[in-house]
C-alpha cells in the first residue's frame, strides 16, 4: 500500500458537490408494491391520471413529484368522492349499525378513528387496506412524545403538547363501553384491537392527513363533520411560500388541488396548510418547516412575571392584561418584539398612578416618555436572553438524549431540535435588532403624551 489516496470519481465528486450546495435529490416510489396496490385501488374507484408520482426526497421524505412542468392554474389532483374516506364511508360500512344505535352519539373524529383501527385489524380483507398500508406506522406528533421529549419543548408549546396527549388518552378511556359494543365484529378481544396505541395512531392519521371538507351534520353523530382522508393527495407536503387552491368541486364531485404558481418538471409539488408558525405545525402535523416566514418565539406570561417580580404593582397590571386578553400571543420575531409584547411592556412600564391611562396603552396610544420606552426595550432584551438561555439548555439536553435513545424517539427529538434551532436563530436576530435600536436614541420612538398626564 502506498500513501496516495485514490482520487474520487466524477460521480462521487458530483454527489459531494450536491450535498454541499444543498441540492435536493429524489427517487420514485411508484414501482414499490404498496404504491402499485394503492394506484390500482384508486383506479377502481375512478381516479384516472395525474401529473404527479410518489417519490422520496432527501430533504422532506415522501412526497409527490411532477412528471411535467405545472403551469399556474392547472389542476394537480382531482380525486373523486368515491376515493375519499369520510364519515359517510363509515356509516355505510359494517360499523354503521353500531354507530347509529349508540348513545351518546359518537363524534365524527371518533367514528373515523375506530374505522381506521378496525380496517387495519382486518388486514388484506379490508377494502381500504391498499390505503392503510401506505399510512405511517407512527407519528412525530406530541401524542407520541415521551416524557423526555416533552421536557425539552418550549414551555409555551409544552402545555399544549401535554393537552394533546391527555385528549387522546381521554378519548380512549371514555369510550370503553362503545368499544366493547363492537365485539361482535371483532375476530379478537376488543381490548386487544382498540388499544390506546391503536387509537393514538388513528387519531394522528386523521388529524395530520385529512383535508377540510364540510359535510352536512348527521343525526347519528355529534359535532362538526369536516374530516376527509384523501389517499394519494395526502402525500403532498406543506411549504409556507406555496399557493394552491384546494376544495371539493360540487359539479365534478372531486376534491381538487389547483396550482397558483408554476412547478418545474421532476420537482416536488407542495400544498399550503395555512399561515402557521412552526409551533403549530409541530403540534398539529408533527413537523417543522424550514425557512418559515410565519415563525415566532412565544413569551409565556409566567416568564414575564418572573422577570418583573420586583414590581410592587405587578399583580394588578398582570390582572389588567389578563382581563383584556393581552397575555396571549406575546411574541418575538427576527425583527424584534411583536406589537402585542411591546404594548404589554409599555403598560407594565407605567406607574400605578397612571392607572387611568392603561386602557389607552392597549388601544395603541402613546402615554409614556422616552425613559419608559427604553425600559420596555431593555425588558424585551432581558426576556430574549432568558429564552435564549432556555433554548441552549434544551439543545444540550437533546444532544445527550440523542446518544442513547431508540429510533422512534430519535425522530421525535429531531423535530423538537429543529424547532429549538429555529428559536435560537430568531432570538439571536431579535437581540441584534434590539441592540441596534437601543444604541440609537433617535430610533426609540419615544411615547408622546396624547392624553393628559
Amino acid at each position: 500500500m502506498t500513501g496516495h489516496r485514490r482520487q474520487a470519481g466524477r460521480a462521487a465528486r458530483k454527489r459531494k458537490r450536491q450535498k454541499q450546495e444543498g441540492i435536493v435529490r429524489s427517487a420514485p416510489l411508484c414501482h414499490q408494491p404498496v404504491f402499485v396496490r394503492m394506484r390500482r385501488f384508486l383506479h377502481r374507484r375512478g381516479f384516472t391520471s395525474t401529473p404527479l408520482r410518489p417519490a422520496v426526497f432527501t430533504d422532506s421524505g415522501r412526497g409527490l413529484q411532477t412528471l411535467r412542468t405545472i403551469k399556474p392554474g392547472q389542476i394537480l389532483i382531482s380525486l373523486p368522492e368515491s376515493c375519499l374516506l369520510t364519515t359517510a364511508t363509515v356509516l355505510d360500512s359494517y360499523l354503521g349499525p353500531y354507530i347509529k344505535s349508540w348513545k351518546p352519539r359518537p363524534s365524527p373524529l371518533l367514528a373515523l378513528c375506530v374505522f381506521l383501527v378496525c380496517e387495519r385489524h382486518r388486514g388484506e380483507a379490508s377494502d381500504w387496506f391498499p390505503y392503510i398500508e401506505v399510512l405511517p406506522t407512527s407519528y412525530t406528533c406530541p401524542a407520541y412524545f415521551t416524557d423526555d421529549v416533552m421536557a425539552v419543548l418550549p414551555i409555551s408549546v409544552r402545555r399544549r403538547a401535554l393537552e394533546q396527549r391527555e385528549a387522546v388518552l381521554d378519548i380512549h378511556s371514555s369510550n370503553q363501553d362503545f368499544f366493547r359494543s363492537l365485539q361482535p365484529i371483532m375476530s379478537r378481544p376488543v381490548e386487544e384491537v382498540l388499544t390506546y396505541e391503536a387509537l393514538r395512531w388513528a387519531w394522528c392519521s386523521v388529524n395530520t392527513r385529512s383535508v377540510f371538507m364540510s359535510r352536512p351534520s348527521s343525526s347519528f353523530l355529534c359535532g362538526q363533520d369536516v374530516y376527509a382522508l384523501a389517499p394519494f393527495l395526502d402525500l403532498l407536503n406543506h411549504r409556507p411560500d406555496v399557493q394552491v387552491e384546494a376544495s371539493f368541486n360540487d359539479v365534478t364531485r372531486c376534491y381538487e388541488i389547483r396550482s397558483v404558481g408554476a412547478t418545474l418538471r421532476y420537482q416536488q409539488a407542495f400544498i399550503n396548510y395555512g399561515s402557521h408558525d412552526n409551533q403549530r405545525l409541530m403540534l398539529e402535523y408533527g413537523f417543522v418547516a424550514p425557512c418559515n416566514p410565519h415563525s415566532v418565539v412565544y413569551v409565556d406570561p409566567d416568564l414575564l412575571a418572573a422577570v418583573l417580580r420586583g414590581d410592587g404593582g405587578l399583580d394588578q397590571k398582570i390582572r389588567f392584561l389578563r382581563q383584556n386578553d393581552f397575555l396571549q400571543n406575546l411574541t418575538v420575531s427576527t425583527e424584534g418584539p411583536g406589537w402585542r409584547l411591546m404594548t404589554a411592556l409599555r403598560l407594565l412600564a407605567l406607574p400605578q398612578t397612571m392607572y387611568r391611562h392603561w386602557r389607552a396603552v392597549l388601544l395603541g396610544q402613546r402615554v409614556c416618555e422616552e425613559e419608559e420606552e427604553r425600559w420596555s426595550l431593555q425588558t424585551a432584551k432581558v426576556l430574549c436572553h432568558r429564552l435564549l438561555t432556555d433554548t441552549h439548555t434544551a439543545l444540550d439536553k437533546i444532544s445527550h438524549l440523542l446518544q442513547r435513545c431508540e429510533p422512534s424517539v430519535r425522530q421525535q427529538l429531531h423535530v423538537v431540535e429543529s424547532l429549538r434551532e429555529e428559536e435560537r436563530c430568531i432570538l439571536g436576530r431579535s437581540l441584534e435588532a434590539l441592540g441596534d435600536t437601543l444604541k440609537q436614541p433617535d430610533q426609540l420612538s419615544p411615547c408622546q403624551p396624547t392624553v393628559e398626564g
